[in-house]
């Protein structure tokens, strides 16, 4: 997560009337002529040179047969879309204004739309606000904390430390903190750049029309764009049966402000949301129980990563579980009695046990936050909540067949629920409405659990590789290497993880990668790249690596597996998930 913020121009003031379109994607920028532009949000990083001639309104397309195409192209869209408006306020209109409407602004600046972003909470969504960012501030407290508190890995390297201790307020304020500043960076970024921020709550009233304002049955204001991105996130689910009070019984939401360190806290669920609290509660000293309706704990990551991740993060630490159990009511504590917890088996829904905890986290993944979005005006149903979309982020209506101009992108679509995903569909979105065709490969987008080690992963598991290879009739190998046998890892004294591959011998494609170790969020993106690329292990282990670096770990995975035959150039076109 960068937060820096590197401006070489001046913000504009913000029009207080908005200006047609006038969509030969021209558009004027609002920041002067030549300057660099250096922006690093949420692990974004956009650099555009400005003021090229095609970004300029003053300067006519050069190829006036290619201007006139264009508007044909317009007019014969708008009438092909039942009561679209004639002109349009916007190129685009982005709905939510998290880390994928952020995305989309910034690449559509840089194409030259002229963009509008709708936010009725505040900029940064759940990212920036109530997930990723603050709970990497909590994860750095932690991870020192764990070292600290480590007589065995201290004096390992010869350093002597008196009893570690931590201010709860301190470290609540360092989450505040730095999500705050992150949200302003972001903010900045935008009305630096000339999108316009518009306040409310933002709905569809018909073929690009967008209403926003109040939740309730004011009027608002209404504004067009030829594209519209729905971009509205997440929120925290909670099963029925379960009481939040905010307190006591609580979400993630709740969780990052630290108002709290329970001396016992249940954790319900054991995916990414879990295991990073559970790595923030026992370095502060918390006892962490958790419940787990699957029959094994983290079952969302590879089998051979989830029993190391285990045997490291779990087993030695004050950490107990119930696997194969629901929690089917969840009480609050009140009046000095305890939060109560009702597990039943979670096959025969039969009473299993009854827990008294100080604390119990919700951690049970996340729902669409799309309600209100008014998708029935152009003929869409909600799916389990989710923005129905195909493999271009296009929504799709009663009949499976794509709206016009409306594109729904991150977690409100449930293809992939992460901020860089959301980001990177935000981007080929733009992509697609400019003029460019592009589909986003899921499988070569990257994913981490931020615990002390790290956890990440790119591609298939390998049960998942090995289905698929028995339904198209491949083999699949399997090669390892371990952190123990690299010199950096082994210098921070951290040589506890491995790093799998799994790919295909007979051609060399790479069909997943997982890691566990030292700074393994950070390694993975080596092996998504080539994933993303098309980049075959025969060709990659010629790739050099500095020395000692811990990219040595992937280097000498990717050199320790075995291809039959050297198949020259890229795999096939990247498959859409």
């Amino acid at each position: 997560m960068q937060s820096s913020l590197t401006l070489s121009l001046s913000q504009s003031a913000t029009a207080s009337t908005i200006p047609k379109s006038n969509h030969t994607f021209n558009h004027a920028l609002r920041f002067p002529p030549s300057k660099l532009i250096n922006l690093r949000f949420c692990g974004l990083r956009r650099e555009a040179f400005l003021g090229s001639s095609s970004l300029s309104r003053s300067q006519p397309l050069q190829n006036k047969t290619l201007s006139k195409k264009i508007n044909n192209a317009i007019s014969a869209s708008l009438s092909d879309n039942g009561s679209a408006p004639k002109s349009f306020d916007y190129d685009l209109i982005i709905i939510g204004a998290g880390v994928g409407g952020h995305g989309a602004a910034l690449h559509a600046v840089e194409k030259g739309l002229k963009t509008a972003i709708i936010e009725g909470d505040v900029v940064g969504g759940t990212c920036v606000n109530r997930g990723c960012v603050p709970s990497k501030a909590l994860l750095a407290v932690s991870g020192r904390m764990r070292e600290l508190q480590s007589e065995h890995h201290m004096k390992a390297l010869g350093l002597q430390v008196a009893a570690a201790g931590y201010d709860r307020q301190g470290v609540a304020d360092h989450a505040n903190n730095l999500a705050m500043k992150i949200r302003n960076n972001l903010t900045n970024s935008m009305k630096a750049l000339g999108v316009d921020i518009l306040t409310g709550f933002g709905s569809i009233l018909g073929p690009q029309t967008v209403r926003y304002g109040k939740l309730d049955d004011s009027p608002g204001n209404t504004v067009t764009a030829k594209d519209i991105i729905v971009a509205t996130g997440s929120v925290p689910f909670v099963p029925k049966g379960i009481e939040v009070d905010g307190k006591t019984v609580i979400t993630s939401d709740h969780a990052l402000k630290l108002e709290s360190v329970p001396d016992w806290i249940a954790i319900v669920g054991s995916g990414y949301i879990g295991l990073e609290f559970s790595d923030v509660y026992t370095a502060l000293g918390s006892e962490v129980t958790f419940i787990e309706a699957l029959d094994q704990l983290m079952p969302g990551f590879d089998p051979e990563i989830g029993k190391l991740a285990q045997r490291v993060l779990i087993n030695p630490r004050k950490i107990d579980y119930h696997t194969g159990v629901f929690a089917t009511k969840i009480t609050p504590a009140e009046n000095g009695k305890p939060v109560t917890i009702e597990l039943i088996d979670a096959k025969t829904k039969e009473p299993k046990d009854t827990l008294e905890v100080d604390a119990a986290l919700i951690a049970t993944g996340r729902a669409p936050f799309t309600k209100g979005l008014g998708l029935d005006n152009v003929q869409v149903a909600l799916k389990n909540g989710f923005v129905p979309v195909d493999e271009r982020m296009r929504v799709l209506n009663f009949e499976g067949n794509p709206v016009p101009h409306l594109y729904c992108i991150g977690d409100a679509n449930g293809k992939m629920m992460l901020a860089h995903a959301a980001s990177a569909q935000g981007i080929s979105v733009v992509e697609q409405i400019t003029g460019r065709d592009h589909v986003l490969n899921h499988l070569s987008i990257p994913a981490a659990c931020f615990t002390h080690p790290e956890i990440s992963m790119v591609g298939l598991t390998e049960p998942q590789a090995r289905e698929k290879a028995e339904k198209e009739g491949f083999e699949v190998s399997v090669t390892k290497t371990s952190f123990k046998a690299n010199t950096k890892a082994l210098a921070e004294n951290e040589g506890e993880g491995i790093a799998k591959l799994i790919y295909r011998p007979d051609n060399g494609e790479i069909l997943g990668v997982h890691i566990f170790g030292l700074h393994a969020a950070d390694l993975i993106h080596e092996a998504s790249n080539a994933i993303a690329l098309g980049t075959r292990i025969q060709d990659i282990k010629f790739a050099v690596h500095a020395h000692p670096t811990l990219s040595e770990v992937l280097d000498e995975l990717f050199k320790s597996a075995k291809v039959k035959a050297h198949v020259p150039g890229p795999v096939s076109e990247p498959v859409a998930v």
